[in-house]
């Protein structure tokens, strides 16, 4: 499916949750979660990664959501015995 098509997809399901106000974000992302196909997921989640082109603010917000976050690696001590 193309992004385009991903992303007017994702805008309805905004439109739609709109109402919400601030409980709209984790609403649309639960809903992408368990509507989507993961490939369309995947699909949303690198065109987010390449800038989200045409998403609007509450659907860009759920992604955000669903963006996988990595946590960055703790340093050892400098301290720390060997």
């Amino acid at each position: 499916m193309s992004a385009d098509r991903l992303v007017t997809m994702a805008n309805q399901i905004g439109l739609f949750f709109a109402h919400r106000g601030e409980q709209a974000p984790e609403l649309i992302a639960k809903h992408i979660r368990q509507y989507w196909d993961p490939r369309m997921r995947s699909a949303m989640l690198a065109h987010f990664a390449e800038g989200g082109a045409g998403l609007d603010p509450l659907p860009r917000a759920a992604i955000e959501l669903l963006t996988p976050r990595t946590t960055p690696r703790a340093e050892p001590s400098p301290t720390a015995p060997r």
